[in-house]
């Protein structure tokens, strides 16, 4: 059978009958899954991977078939086409690669331990069960496992369970559902639970390596999260219980099994009384994130992977929408700025970028649409514009009247649209296609012509060389002057004679008020100088919007980079963290621009000092009672900006913190421990303390911690440092794979450890392949060091190796537009270096 062909066309399966007999000493899985359903013909195919099957049997007769390893697939004979029960008898390994059913590792007390836990998207349900593995193939699952039980263990699954008999543990039925939000786990846990006001029991279920107070926060999130999107979206949650578990081992962030959310620890747990808001913000959102998907995307699921956005552009938005009301103390939507925002904006300026719809066939390819900068960031910013054009009222009405048409099936994009539109009674469909179907995003040019009118102009924007096909957006202009349209549709709009509007208005002319729709600006010179002697009148989000376009125009070649570098000087004491947030993206972009220990690099060490110095002195180095959320969040940026700068103040002032809390690092304040621990390896690093961290890394169950040590000691300078910490890689006793690729960015990152790092990855290639190879964050190793490399000769070796590989499903995307990244970064440099470091050099006295 083809790769592409859909099984659910000639066998739509209606129940699952699933028993597993999981052997975790011999880490074997036993399987018998009965399904019951109709088959359009006799030769009908479901579903395998790593399955040895034993025998398929209809009505208690064993019928042919065969599998096809390559095809993922048993190709069976039916003595008939109609109502048909299989039942097939496998066996299958229980793995180690994050995917199908696969066993995490932890401590306790230095006991070595397991939790077994299920990852089954985008395809590896199939790993566990025969099944049809499509979304479309909605059905009812009874699950019944048994295991080599021993006392005190839990077992948990989407659903309640049942009974227990003969040491099989059976849950009851669900409802209609997706293979691929199938779950359970099983092994020693905690868990917390409460109920919501309607009557949902939520949970929050982790290894006994925890503190029990680790839980409250998740606890608290999620209840009310339940509680809100049962009033948003006027549906309530279909299942009796939500429950969240953090994995010691998992690939993805977070992942949205229905009834049973399963989530990095590091998302889900964290210590109240020392976690930095910034963590506690990713947590929330990624809580809210995986429980908006409850309803979108559990209860109504895309029909095919091609309409993934429609599951994740809407859960990013909606984690927001959420977190804004449980926290509206947070300002959660400055986060969306400098997450979602900026991340969509640089993804989507390179030629070649897959569009939010994206065609998929090949299994091989599905984990490759999961580009996070598009199919999450930019689909949220272009349901953030949805939101804008219709107002929540609107909106509610049709998520309510989608949900009531298609819960418990699946839908396309064209069916969210349609609901919209009838609740507002826009065309929404008509304006959202040009985002959703085309790659890419415009610029808007605002200029005042010779005759003195202001005119708009749109035209795709690129950074790096890029094919200008003559796309147009429907662009939402979000303008504060009247005269310009809500929506611009032609590639060119007059809006009037510039001064009459001016006069007018009172104000600077601007476009996309507030950042929400998906485009820059490029004000000509006019325009940006009225706007610029008035950026004190800008709100936080207006004065980061200003910078990150000028940065992205920058990088596009459209404005010189050297121009923005007296804007830092003159944003560098602002009060808010998302302008510091861009400020502190833009200098540390040129770092790009100076060799490693020249004079450049020198002059740019003291800019960063003069940049930093004041905010360095009113915030100090550790938190204070009652300070501001901006303040807590601003304290990291301009902390890091005075380490490079080598200001002798702040690293005497990190070695004393951490003289003061050497045996009791964890108690340290998370908002600045990080960073005292990167100061120490960089300036006092030796093998003692590279083993007291390692040790530190490995005995603490406080993700937080771990990812401080993680940020902290691939930024030594020692060569034998760097070695032992490449040599830890493949040691997954230490470095978890889930985590190799921070340490690996973290040590390429690093002057002193780049090549190091590099060889490594080209040399281990294929035991990474095998180790992360079947997970969707595999590709991501390419982009991030794509993300560092800026060097002719680092872009031609990154060629070299990497060309021949383009045509790896899954990895052809990601390959080629990560050369064009790295080339679009050493044209930059050639055009903009001398200009650059001049301008530095000016400013930095």
């Amino acid at each position: 059978m083809t790769a592409n062909k859909r099984l659910l066309e000639t066998f739509q399966p209606e129940h699952y009958d699933l028993y597993l007999d999981i052997d975790r000493g011999h880490k074997t899985i036993t399987g018998r899954t009965t399904i019951t359903g109709h088959a359009s013909q006799a030769q009908i195919a479901v579903n395998q991977k790593y399955l040895q099957v034993a025998s398929v049997k209809v009505a208690g007769q064993d019928v042919p078939f065969t599998t096809d390893d390559q095809a993922e697939t048993i190709n069976i004979t039916l003595p008939a086409a109609g109502a048909v029960t299989l039942t097939i008898n496998y066996t299958a390994p229980l793995t180690d690669t994050m995917m199908g059913i696969y066993p995490s590792y932890y401590e306790v007390d230095g006991v070595k331990k397991q939790l077994i836990g299920t990852q089954f998207e985008t395809t590896a349900a199939r790993q566990a069960f025969p099944s049809v593995d499509e979304p479309a193939a909605k059905a009812t699952f009874s699950l019944a496992i048994k295991y080599d039980e021993h006392p005190g263990e839990t077992i948990i699954a989407n659903m309640p369970e049942d009974h227990v008999e003969n040491g099989v543990h059976y849950f009851q039925e669900t409802v209609r559902m997706s293979t691929y939000l199938v779950a359970f786990a099983f092994g020693e846990m905690q868990s917390k639970l409460t109920e919501t006001k309607s009557g949902v029991k939520v949970g929050v279920f982790a290894t006994k390596a925890h503190q029990p107070k680790e839980l409250d926060f998740a606890l608290n999130i999620a209840k009310r999260a339940i509680e809100f999107y049962e009033d948003f979206y006027q549906t309530p949650y279909p299942l009796p219980h939500s429950w969240q578990l953090a994995l010691p081992d998992f690939s993805a962030g977070a992942m949205e099994n229905w009834g049973l959310v399963t989530y990095r620890e590091a998302y889900l747990l964290l210590d109240p009384d020392n976690t930095s808001l910034d963590m506690k913000q990713l947590v929330a959102t990624v809580i809210t994130h995986e429980l908006a998907h409850q309803w979108f995307g559990d209860l109504v699921t895309m029909n095919w992977w091609d309409d993934l956005w429609l599951n994740e552009s809407f859960a990013n938005m909606m984690e927001y929408v959420s977190v804004d009301a449980i926290h509206p103390d947070w300002h959660i939507w400055e986060l969306f700025q400098t997450s979602e925002a900026p991340m969509a904006l640089q993804r989507d300026a390179t030629d070649g970028v897959q569009p939010v719809h994206v065609a998929v066939n090949n299994p091989a390819e599905i984990d490759s649409i999961f580009d996070s900068a598009i199919v999450y960031a930019k689909g949220s910013r272009m349901l953030v514009m949805v939101r804008a054009l219709l107002g929540d009222d609107a909106l509610r009405k049709g998520l309510k009247n989608y949900f009531a048409a298609h819960k418990y099936h699946n839908a396309k994009g064209s069916d969210l649209w349609q609901a919209l539109g009838e609740a507002s009674g826009l065309d929404i469909g008509k304006i959202m296609n040009s985002w959703l179907e085309q790659p890419g995003y415009p610029v808007v040019t605002a200029t005042v012509n010779d005759q003195g009118q202001l005119v708009l102009s749109q035209q795709q924007f690129f950074i790096g060389n890029g094919v200008d096909q003559g796309r147009t957006w429907q662009i939402p202009l979000n303008s504060n002057y009247d005269a310009a349209p809500q929506i611009m549709t032609d590639k060119q709009v007059i809006l009037g004679n510039y001064q009459d509007l001016r006069d007018q208005n009172g104000q600077p002319f601007r476009l996309n008020v507030g950042n929400n729709s998906h485009f820059i600006v490029k004000y000509d010179d006019t325009l940006l100088a009225d706007i610029l002697d008035h950026a004190n009148d800008l709100d936080p989000i207006s004065q980061r919007q200003l910078l990150q376009d000028l940065r992205l125009l920058a990088e596009g070649q459209q404005v010189s980079y050297a121009d923005l570098v007296p804007l830092l000087k003159r944003f560098a004491n602002s009060p808010s963290a998302i302008v510091n947030a861009e400020l502190y993206h833009i200098a540390n972009n040129l770092k790009m621009f100076v060799q490693p220990g020249s004079v450049e690099e020198q002059e740019l060490r003291e800019f960063f000092d003069q940049l930093s110095s004041q905010q360095v002195a009113r915030l100090g180095w550790l938190p204070k009672a009652g300070e501001s959320n901006d303040d807590q969040l601003t304290r990291p940026y301009v902390l890091n900006a005075s380490l490079y700068a080598r200001n002798a103040d702040s690293i005497a002032a990190a070695h004393q913190i951490f003289g003061d809390y050497q045996d009791r690092l964890e108690q340290l304040s998370a908002d600045v421990r990080g960073l005292v621990l990167k100061n120490e390896v960089q300036n006092y690093g030796n093998d003692d303390l590279f083993a007291k961290l390692i040790k530190a890394y490995q005995d603490t169950a406080d993700a937080s911690f771990k990812q401080d040590i993680r940020g902290a000691l691939p930024n030594a300078t020692d060569p034998a440092t760097i070695k032992k910490i490449i040599a830890l890689y493949k040691d997954a006793s230490v470095i978890k794979p889930q985590d190799l690729r921070a340490w690996y960015r973290g040590v390429l990152a690093n002057d002193a450890g780049q090549q190091a790092a590099w060889d490594w990855l080209r040399t281990d290639w294929q035991w990474l392949n095998d180790t992360v190879g079947g997970d969707m964050e595999f590709a991501t190793f390419i982009t991030v060091t794509a993300g560092v490399f800026h060097t002719p000769e680092r872009l031609e070796e990154f060629k070299a190796f990497f060309e021949p590989k383009i045509n790896t499903p899954g990895l052809t995307r990601e390959i080629k537009m990560d050369i064009k990244i790295i080339e679009s970064k050493v044209a930059l440099i050639d055009a903009e270096k001398a200009a650059v470091n001049a301008t530095v050099a000016q400013n930095c006295r």
